[in-house]
């Protein structure tokens, strides 16, 4: 729920005039000591000091920084500009079968008929969603699909190419450094792109930009390494199917977005094919 409630605090901050590029600054701003706090606790523990990072190590950590914070970060704050909340959080919930048709292409994994008709009722909920948007907001909605869907590759890519190093260097680390990296990007990306004047915001989008740092950011990720130690990644991620529920109820109540039967349809089609599908226990899901 708390990693849901980015698309609300996103959309939110955009109505006192500010970009995407001023926005995720600012939440990465804030959310950069304690991922520099992560990563420093991380390279404390027995594992850390039996396993020093190489020169490969740290070239791998950056690029899947570079992949699975930043630029998937940045195309989904881009793509919430056009699109609703809702739609946002279903198109990003599509990462597993983006996962298991990476995975099948790149190393050729078998897809089960299961896992394929789990696939199929997951898009034709999104795409159920999107044909309303767009029947009301035109095309806007289609380049912000776009980019959202580019979000959920950038991410499924990152999903698929960390499995070997979090079994090297661990979670904690692995997640701490490449944010370190994507903090990074993000402040010189707002130096190149935006004159320093810009960073003068109304207080309401720093409150913003440090509770989405907080509570939608550093939280999430530690409550969910702390869930998948206690119950396991798959249960994990069954759990965690709330998400668009709670990201589309808190659009309504906080931002007045409309709700109606093709969305509640839409969405109860993307959970009951992600469901299908973890049933399979097959982790590349998870």
């Amino acid at each position: 729920m708390a990693f849901s409630g980015k698309a609300i605090i996103v959309k939110l901050s955009y109505r006192y005039g500010v970009d995407a590029v001023t926005v995720i600054m600012y939440r990465m701003l804030f959310a950069l000591p304690f991922f520099m706090a992560m990563a420093w606790w991380a390279s404390l523990q027995p594992h850390a000091l039996a396993h020093p990072l190489s020169r490969r190590d740290m070239l791998a950590i950056s690029g899947l920084g570079f992949l699975g914070y930043y630029l998937a970060s940045f195309l989904d704050f881009l793509g919430l500009q056009t699109v609703s909340a809702g739609l946002e959080r279903l198109i990003i919930y599509l990462n597993p079968p983006l996962v298991m048709l990476l995975s099948a292409l790149v190393y050729k994994n078998r897809i089960q008929p299961q896992r394929a008709l789990a696939m199929g009722i997951s898009y034709a909920g999104v795409l159920l969603v999107f044909a309303h948007e767009v029947s009301f907001s035109g095309a806007g909605v289609v380049l912000g699909s776009v980019l959202v869907l580019a979000s959920a590759l950038a991410y499924a890519f990152y999903l698929m190419f960390s499995g070997e190093m979090v079994k090297r260097i661990g979670a904690l680390r692995l997640v701490g450094l490449a944010s370190m990296v994507a903090c990074l990007c993000y402040l010189l990306q707002f130096v190149i792109l935006k004159p320093l004047s810009s960073a003068l915001v109304q207080p309401q989008v720093l409150w913003l930009g440090l509770l989405n740092a907080t509570v939608c950011t550093v939280a999430p990720v530690v409550f969910i390494m702390l869930g998948i130690e206690r119950i396991g990644a798959a249960l994990t991620a069954q759990v965690g199917m709330v998400g668009p529920m709670s990201t589309i109820s808190l659009g309504v109540l906080v931002l007045g977005e409309p709700v109606n039967m093709w969305i509640v349809l839409g969405t109860v089609l993307v959970l009951s094919g992600v469901y299908m599908a973890s049933q399979s226990g097959e982790k590349t899901w998870t």
